[in-house]
Order: structure tokens, then sequence, then C-alpha cells
């Protein structure tokens, strides 16, 4: 039994509903359009796109963009990413239709103006400039392009300051006209609201949006050899990461990489290279993992930040946790703990509500399908020791690619 309804308006734009009761409701609008569908030598187009959304329309200016849900204490964001671009909002029940009028609006209606466009490119590239001073973020970056050679995937989501420096009004409507494809949307809502109302409000809003239905072409990424670097950057410590391809997210042996993900790196304090590398040894004092599912691939990645002479040692204990994790099979107490964590966080994850419908609508998209929680959880029950073996033999293998930044001097 489903815990929300969905609704295809007959443009192909969908509308998602799960019911809270509460006063506060999230709702977000999700685009499949992200960095990687952007042309060659467009870098951070998709990005660029999602700030001037908040810049001007056919009936607003800026400033009633920005006023239009902050007057009335609601809070207003967008994000992208490699494959979405997501714009999301908080509010109180009573201003749904407000919040889906303004969508509508910066969606479909922006103008791009030339003047925006200019003071917009001179924020983006002093946020690429911020991020280059933060080797904690710009090292993951650098160390998918290392991943994903010659690929969209392996570029900046921001772009590179030669490519924003060269974006035009004319490369954003091409981007728009090809890649947001209307049976690729999804609007989501929870909160408190009638579904009738909500389906009511979307036809009245999005119903007239003209149907784009043009196929998304990617192109999966090639094959590319594992390999170590080692990077000279103006830091005081070494920062290092570690990983390799990882799982698509409609693979088989998703929920079960997500598992020991967690039981490695993820959420907390007692995870297994947290207790190692910091508790036991003191070595560095962020450690973490992650795995991150794309539509035909995805990213496994261990990083971790210390001090010059413990560096080595800490790459060698994590290759040492990696080993473990391939040469033994999870005991059944190890395994039903390494579960019972796992559900527990997914359970109280439940409770940041923008977050939920995000992933909800995302879920919809990639697989026109969202689980509930108790499918979810049986999928993380079925999991066994033998898969987890076979999933950390194929990996944590020994070609893991390695980029590591090192102080000068």
């Amino acid at each position: 039994m489903t815990d929300h309804q969905v609704h295809a308006l007959p443009n192909g734009i969908r509308i998602l509903l799960k019911h809270s009761p509460s006063p506060i409701t999230h709702c977000c609008f999700v685009v499949n359009a992200g960095s990687r569908d952007e042309p060659e030598g467009k870098e951070g187009l998709a990005h660029f796109i999602e700030h001037l959304l908040f810049k001007e329309t056919e009936k607003r200016n800026t400033s009633q963009i920005l006023n239009r849900l902050e007057l009335v204490g609601a809070d207003l964001n967008a994000y992208t990413t490699k494959e979405y671009t997501c714009v999301h909002a908080s509010l109180l029940r009573q201003h749904l239709e407000r919040t889906i009028d303004l969508f509508e609006d910066i969606l479909f209606h922006s103008t791009f103006p030339q003047e925006e466009l200019e003071k917009e490119r001179g924020v983006i590239l002093d946020e690429i400039a911020s991020y280059l001073d933060q080797p904690e973020e710009a090292i993951q970056d650098d160390f998918e392009e290392m991943l994903f050679s010659g690929h969209p995937l392996g570029k900046n989501i921001l772009g590179t300051k030669e490519s924003v420096s060269a974006l035009s009004r004319t490369d954003i409507h091409h981007f728009i006209s090809v890649n947001y494809n209307t049976h690729e949307m999804v609007f989501a809502v929870i909160g408190d609201h009638q579904p009738e109302k909500v389906i009511k409000l979307a036809e009245k809003y999005f119903g007239h949006i003209p149907e784009n239905h043009k196929p998304k072409k990617r192109h999966k990424p090639h094959a590319v050899v594992a390999q170590k670097l080692m990077v000279e950057r103006p830091i005081a410590q070494t920062h290092c990461i570690i990983g390799n391809r990882a799982y698509p997210a409609a693979h088989r042996h998703k929920t079960g990489l997500l598992l020991l993900n967690n039981l490695l790196g993820g959420i907390g304090m007692s995870n297994r290279l947290n207790l190692e590398i910091r508790e036991k040894y003191g070595i560095a004092y962020t450690i973490e993992s992650t795995y991150v599912p794309l539509s035909d691939t995805g990213i496994f990645s261990i990083y971790f930040g210390t001090d010059v002479e413990k560096a080595a040692k800490a790459e060698k204990l994590v290759h040492k946790e990696l080993k473990k994790l391939r040469d033994n099979k999870l005991g059944t107490l190890q395994l039903h703990q390494a579960k019972q964590k796992f559900t527990g966080q997914i359970a109280l994850a439940e409770e940041n509500r923008i977050g939920l419908v995000i992933s909800m609508a995302k879920s919809l998209l990639d697989f026109n399908y969202v689980d509930t929680l108790a499918e979810i959880f049986a999928k993380i029950d079925a999991v066994t020791s033998e898969q987890l073996l076979e999933i950390s033999n194929e990996i944590f293998d020994a070609g893991l690619t390695t980029l590591v930044f090192e102080p000068k001097g």
C-alpha cells in the first residue's frame, strides 16, 4: 500500500503528494537536467540557469521574486547536481498556491536579462574562487574528474572561470529547450492538503505548459584506468580521497552498497573508519565515506584530512579496513547491527521533510515509483553477508583511484 499519490498532467509533468498532518508544507520542483547534460565547453550552464531563475520573469523583478515567499515567512532555495535541477520551498500550508504560482513563474517565464546575467556571472566566478580555497570541497571535484576523465560527469558543476565567462543567453535558451523535458519534471508536496486541491492547483498553474518530450541523450562513461595522483597545494594539512566507480541507481546491489557505506564511514561516530582511525589512533579529525548512485554509474569515495606526518598511516589504515570487508563475511550479529543502525537512521531522516520530498521526487523521475518506508526496510533486511562480500570485492578492490592534496614545501 502506497503512502502517496501521483497524478500526471497531459503535458507529462507529474504531481506527487504525500499527506502529513502538519501546519508546515514542503514542496519541490525537480527537473531531470544537470551538469552532465551540458555541451562541451559550456560547463556550469545548468548551475548558471538555476541562479538566474530568481532574477527576473515576464511579470516579476528580482525583488518581487525574492519577497514573494519571504514576506510570508517561507523559505525558497534551489540547487543543481550532475543530473538534476531542483527548486524547493518550506511554507505555512495556507501559502501553497502562492508557492506554486512562483514556481511556475520562475521555471517557465524567466527572461534572463543581460544585466542580471552579467551580475550573476560575477557572483558565480566569486563562488568558484571561494570553492577553490576549500581543499576538502575542491578535492572531491578533482577526484571525480579523475574517475570520469573526458566525460561530462567529470566536470565541475560550477564550471570553470573560462566557461562561465563565455556563457550567453543563447546558451541558456538552447539548454532549456533541449533538456527541460516536461515528461522528466516532478512537482512534489508533503503537507496537510487534500489531493484534489493540489491536483487542481497543479492543473491551473502547470497544465498549460507546452509539452516538450525530447529524449534525453546521455552517454555512459567509458572505462578509465585507476591511478594515484599527488598534488601540491598552498594548504596546511594533507587531504586524501580514495574511491572507485560504483553501482547505478537501478542496480540490484545498490541497497547492499548503501548498507556497507554506512557501516564503513557513514553517519555517526561508530562507523568503522571513525573508530579505527580517529578514535583508536587520533589521526584524522574528519574521515567519512560516501556512495552516490547515478542513472548509469555511481561514485564511492573515502575522504580524510590529517597532518602531513600522519597521512601515510591514515591511508594504510583505510586500506586495512577495506581489506577486512573483502576478506571476511560479516557475522550474523554484525550484519544485524548494521541493518538496525541503517534502518533507524533512515527512519529519523524522514523527519527532514524537505529532504524526504526531494528524495521522493527524484525516485519518481528515476524509476516511476516511490518506495514506502516498509519497502525500503524490506530491501535492507534482504541483504545477505554473502552479497556484502561480493560487493566489497567488486567496489573495494585493489585498483582504487587516489588523489592527495599535499602542502607545498
